[in-house]
């Protein structure tokens, strides 16, 4: 298993973990930026940190039939922990602001899933997931992702296993730390990016 230095510095190598001063899709300001698709975009990279999440979750749950993501940002990690897992592995896509699922997709009555996410921030996304299962008359088994960076936000009251726990502080743009005050703010992410 991975230990959180090294975890760390693979985020860092592929630009999944960015520092520097960064304005969020939200509109609030921070020293560091977590883009997941950027550490999922390096296969060989990406397989190290997904086998040592995939030790954890197989520490924490006993029983998976099937692994549900939320699209976009957790269908990669999600088929690559199933790959490893051999699992079953389906994802719900958002149509008119709501996850469903689609292409076929279904949770087979009283399975067991675990909902995968890259990052799991406020835990909007996996919260739906979990509606989705209850719908399907399915057990939820629990959460894992690469990285929880739920801090106070989160809304899942779930223990969530995570690759790596990050605290990453958050700024309203009239309240700026001096350290950012000082570096030109960016722009990061898909919401943000016309490329």
């Amino acid at each position: 298993m991975l230990s959180y230095k090294e975890s760390l510095k693979i985020l860092r190598e592929t630009n999944a973990l960015l520092e520097g001063h960064f304005i969020l899709s939200s509109g609030l300001h921070s020293s560091r930026y977590v883009q997941c698709a950027k550490l999922l975009s390096n296969p060989k990279k990406a397989e190290i940190i997904c086998s040592s999440l995939c030790e954890k979750i197989k520490n924490a749950f006993k029983t998976i039939d099937i692994i549900l993501s939320p699209a976009i940002g957790g269908i990669v990690v999600g088929y690559e922990i199933g790959r490893q897992m051999s699992l079953e592995t389906i994802f719900a896509e958002r149509i008119d602001t709501k996850l469903i699922l689609r292409r076929g997709f279904d949770i087979p009555k009283n399975s067991k899933v675990l909902i995968v996410e890259d990052v799991i921030t406020t835990g909007k996304s996996a919260m739906e997931c979990s509606e989705l299962i209850k719908k399907n008359n399915s057990q939820l088994v629990g959460y894992a992702c690469i990285i929880d960076r739920s801090n106070e936000n989160l809304i899942i009251k779930d223990k969530i296993i995570s690759q790596l726990k990050l605290e990453i502080d958050t700024f309203k743009e009239n309240e700026l730390p001096s350290a950012l005050k000082n570096i030109e703010a960016i722009k990061p992410g898909s919401r943000n990016l016309s490329k």
